[in-house]
């Protein structure tokens, strides 16, 4: 690590719109070698990952060594596999929009071919990483972490995939994820059952990576820098409508459940512009920060998290690329890296 800064990358939940991360991320990695930097993977420039949903499945793919090139293709090739048979606005009303099996077999895959073809655990992951959810057996938000602090005995031997599966399992779009039990680092039983969508509580988990930095690694504030990264956001009012907000205007197009994630994101990064530069910004900076996002500012220009046509997916990666262009110099100094 270099100029002691403590490296935190945090990336947004939001489906298919991972693709947004993805891409950046995919820029840093092909920049760093085209400068001849040996150590080029994400992993290798970064001290904790911490991921919601998409972000999540992203997270872990980055924490063993996988190119965000291979995750940026595997969802252009895969989106159709894995949101094209969604059921119509009725029969969703009864049942999860979407299977996972497609999603699983993905997962498990990309996860196998990039560990020796033996499936990876927690425990295997390269860099610290972490990853949100929400246990609707027990009633509360949690967060699977990898072997980085000696209290973290719960999560490293639950399999990769697992834990992608259930950061992502977004309500209504995938049913909660359960599997069978697996034995924590004490040889205690751990139940699995019911995991959902970091994206409820955590759907921007850059301020809890921010405290998960200070707190697990005892890194002072100053000492970080941290790149946070969204997939898109939306203005949800329509042009000319006024009335009739009722229950069939917030389902369809899954709106409710993109609002509820938006406005957790949005406050994220106001209480992180809080923490950094105090009110009104009359501080000077406390730490480092740079947050990458995009704006969705028209229905037709809008996204959906289950989005499978190609054109919409590819003005998404021209966005991504234009947010990386615009902000590369702050990128590469906060990753304390020359370019």
């Amino acid at each position: 690590m270099n100029n002691n800064k403590f490296r935190v990358l945090s990336l947004d939940g939001g489906g298919i719109r991972g693709i947004f991360s993805a891409v950046i991320l995919s820029q840093i990695e092909k920049d760093l070698q085209k400068k001849g930097v040996e150590k080029w993977h994400i992993y290798q420039n970064i001290e904790l990952i911490f991921g919601t949903s998409t972000g999540g499945i992203l997270a872990l793919a980055l924490s063993l060594g996988i190119p965000a090139e291979k995750i940026k293709d595997l969802y252009f090739k895969n989106a159709e596999a894995i949101f094209g048979n969604g059921k119509k606005l009725f029969c969703s009303m009864f049942s999860s929009t979407h299977q996972r099996k497609n999603l699983e077999n993905l997962l498990i895959n990309i996860y196998k071919e990039n560990n020796n073809n033996t499936e990876p655990l927690l425990k295997d992951c390269k860099v610290p990483v972490a990853v949100s959810i929400y246990d609707l057996h027990k009633g509360v938000p949690s967060v699977l972490k990898s072997m980085y602090h000696k209290r973290f005995k719960r999560d490293p031997n639950l399999p990769l995939f697992k834990a992608a599966l259930s950061t992502s399992s977004a309500p209504t779009f995938f049913d909660p994820y359960s599997s069978d039990d697996y034995l924590d680092l004490e040889g205690k039983i751990v139940d699995f059952k019911y995991k959902v969508d970091g994206g409820v509580w955590a759907n921007n988990p850059a301020l809890i990576a921010l405290i998960e930095a200070q707190k697990a690694f005892t890194i002072e504030l100053k000492n970080i820098n941290l790149i946070s990264i969204g997939t898109g956001q939306s203005i949800f009012l329509e042009n000319n409508r006024t009335k009739r907000f009722g229950i069939l205007y917030w389902l369809n197009k899954k709106r409710l459940i993109e609002l509820f994630m938006q406005g957790q994101s949005q406050q994220a990064e106001n209480l992180i512009s809080l923490l950094k530069n105090g009110i009104d910004k009359e501080e000077n900076d406390n730490f480092g920060y740079i947050r990458l996002n995009t704006l969705f500012k028209t229905e037709a220009e809008s996204i959906k998290m289950d989005e499978t046509d190609s054109n919409k997916l590819e003005k998404l990666e021209i966005r991504a690329l234009d947010v990386y262009r615009e902000n590369k110099i702050e990128i590469f100094k906060l990753l304390n890296l020359d370019i």
